[in-house]
């Protein structure tokens, strides 16, 4: 028979479901967006980009305001070692880990239950931390607006290539359309004219170079032209008085054989 379990024992027993069940939330979190990001990477624009690393983001804070509640006991407190190593195969291990953790032996028990970093990753994030203290605030400010304008450059670039790639993409397809050369109303007439003697009765339209006025502005017109020619003639059939002054002579007085 087991002994039964204290007060603590039931909280810890909690509290690590708890962990692991938000723990777990950040997994699926994860490898869906990964999922994406290689799957389905040419439909995922910015602002979907931002919304999965906010939900990220509030998983993470969650989990931190669990751990620093009162009813989560401090982990520190405890040591995790191995009951069992083995060489060969574990199927439950495999079960639990889903397939990542095949073997709990000697090599793999340092990695899996390693509380601090390896030392040469350790030797390189306090060599940043103390390069990170050595930077004074005007000098941080500084780089920060660099780079805010670097990213600004960066960005007025892609957009500047996308938008012209889409204008490119715009005049090959205009290009590629074909002008429509017939008419499929007429084309059917002159079907069934040919094959089965339909005439069409549409009337033309006329030409508005070689048409006349309409039958309505005809009499006006002549009823003008009649007065203009009745001008012209002097008011009947006598002659048109002309304009020409002529000066015309004898005959005899011009004659250069003269008798005497």
């Amino acid at each position: 028979m087991q002994a039964p379990q204290s007060k603590e024992e039931k909280q810890l027993e909690v509290s690590l479901d708890d962990l692991i069940y938000r723990v777990r939330e950040i997994k699926q979190s994860i490898a869906g967006f990964i999922y994406k990001l290689e799957n389905d990477y040419q439909n995922i624009s910015w602002p979907n980009m931002m919304e999965h690393f906010g939900v990220l983001s509030s998983q993470l804070n969650s989990l931190k305001r669990l751990l620093k509640t009162s009813k989560m006991p401090l982990l520190r407190n405890y040591v995790l070692f191995p009951i069992l190593l083995s060489p060969e195969r574990d199927l439950h291990l495999e079960k639990l880990t889903e397939g990542r953790v095949l073997v709990f032996s000697h090599e793999v028990v340092p990695d899996y239950l390693r509380t601090k970093p390896e030392p040469e990753v350790e030797e390189r994030v306090q060599a940043l931390s103390v390069k990170a203290s050595s930077i004074t605030p005007e000098a941080t400010q500084k780089q920060l607006t660099m780079l805010n304008k670097i990213t600004a450059n960066l960005v007025d670039t892609i957009s500047a290539l996308s938008s012209a790639s889409e204008e490119r993409d715009k005049d090959l397809n205009a290009k590629n359309i074909l002008p429509q050369t017939y008419n499929t109303q007429e084309t059917n007439l002159l079907i069934g004219a040919i094959t089965k003697g339909h005439i069409s009765l549409q009337s033309e339209p006329q030409n508005p170079m070689v048409a006349g006025p309409p039958m309505g502005q005809m009499q006006p017109q002549m009823q003008q032209q009649h007065p203009q020619k009745l001008q012209m003639h002097g008011g009947g059939m006598g002659r048109m008085q002309s304009s020409i002054k002529t000066n015309i002579k004898a005959a005899a007085s011009s004659h250069p054989y003269q008798r005497p």
